[in-house]
């Protein structure tokens, strides 16, 4: 299967924060202690090319922190394709392009799936917060006490790769 990369675009937003809402339960992220509009963030999709409703099939967003590019999501609705990692190389030309020498992402404890992705991409653990899940629930009391697998969902993972 082949796909397509675009950037988003302000046309783009109302799909957006419909796509983030029904694959994260809401727009808002909960991250670092602070809360972020994700719909509002830049980032890139895929489609697949010939498709007459340009249905999505992958999408990433970040932001940019000093010399740190963040992914901030990553969704890849068909996996083994290649598309992720097509993400985050647009992810991170767009980086490179903004001066940035550091690609950086949090992810949750439970999340080993994520955990192998990155590690496979050279990304390395740059770093652990003990139990701040506890504080981006009092952000966004919706995220679950128990993630995949049934782990109890307790710490950030950050990991990190330059650009």
């Amino acid at each position: 299967m082949t796909f397509e990369i675009h950037p988003l675009t302000e046309a783009d937003r109302a799909w957006v924060a419909g796509f983030i809402a029904e694959h994260w339960g809401s727009p808002l992220m909960a991250v670092h202690g602070e809360l972020f509009q994700i719909d509002a963030l830049p980032g890139f999709y895929a489609i697949q090319p010939g498709d007459p409703g340009r249905a999505c099939i992958g999408l990433v967003t970040y932001r940019l922190a000093g010399a740190d590019c963040e992914v901030m999501s990553l969704d890849s609705l068909r996996e083994g394709l290649g598309i992720g990692t097509a993400l985050l190389e647009a992810v991170k030309g767009a980086a490179w392009a903004a001066g940035c020498a550091r690609l950086v992402l949090t992810t949750t404890n439970d999340n080993l799936h994520a955990l192998r992705f990155y590690q496979r991409r050279g990304f390395v653990l740059a770093g652990v917060r003990l139990n701040a899940i506890a504080e981006s629930r009092r952000l966004k009391p919706e995220i679950p006490l128990t993630g995949y697998d049934g782990i109890p969902i307790r710490d950030e993972i950050d990991l990190a790769t330059g650009l």
